[in-house]
C-alpha cells in the first residue's frame, strides 16, 4: 500500500493542492511536528533522491554567506570568483545557482560538493521541520516536485482522516 502512494504522485500533487492548501492551513501544528519525524524518515525509505533529483534538476538553494565561504573554500576558489563563476542574485535578494541544473550536479545525480553543499540543501525537503506548516506556499510548491514532500504531506493527511 504505501509504495502505492507514489504512484503517478507527481499528477495526483497537482490535482490535490487546493486540499493541501486547505489541510496546511488547518492543520494542528504540535499534531504535525510530532508526526513529522517517523514520516520524514520512512518517506526517504522509500525515495530515492539519486533516481529524482528534481530539486537540482529545477531549482537553486539560496547560498548563504557561510555556505559560499565554505563552499569556494572547499573549491579553491575566491568568494568573489565563485560567486562570479556561479551565483546570481533572485528577485529577494539571494544568491542563487546562475545555471540549472545545479552546476554541481552530476550525470549520475551525485552532488560534487555534497559534503559541503548548501545548507538549504542539507534541510531540503523541510519535513522534519516546523517550516511545514510555518512556510505553507513552500511546501505546496515542493510538493508538485518532490516525492518526500508529496509523501509526507499525504500522509498527514491521511493521518488526520483516521482519527
Amino acid at each position: 500500500m504505501a509504495k502505492d502512494i507514489l504512484i503517478n504522485w507527481q499528477k495526483k500533487s497537482g490535482e490535490r493542492q487546493k486540499i493541501y492548501k486547505q489541510y496546511l492551513h488547518r492543520a494542528d501544528k504540535n499534531t504535525v511536528l510530532k508526526q513529522l519525524p517517523v514520516l520524514h524518515e520512512e518517506a526517504f525509505s522509500k525515495v530515492d533522491c539519486l533516481q529524482c533529483a528534481n530539486c537540482c534538476k529545477n531549482y537553486s538553494p539560496r547560498f548563504k554567506t557561510p555556505d559560499i565561504k565554505r563552499i569556494s573554500k572547499y573549491l579553491k576558489m575566491r568568494e568573489s570568483d565563485f560567486i562570479e563563476a556561479y551565483l546570481k542574485v533572485d528577485d529577494e535578494g539571494d544568491y542563487v545557482a546562475k545555471s540549472l541544473p545545479c552546476p554541481f550536479l552530476g550525470v549520475d545525480n551525485y552532488c560534487s560538493i555534497y559534503d559541503q553543499r548548501p545548507s538549504d540543501c542539507q534541510r531540503f525537503p523541510y519535513t522534519d521541520e516546523d517550516i511545514i506548516i510555518k512556510r505553507q506556499s513552500l511546501t505546496l510548491k515542493n510538493s508538485t516536485f518532490c516525492p518526500i514532500t508529496y509523501y509526507v504531506v499525504e500522509k498527514l493527511i491521511e493521518a488526520e482522516k483516521g482519527k
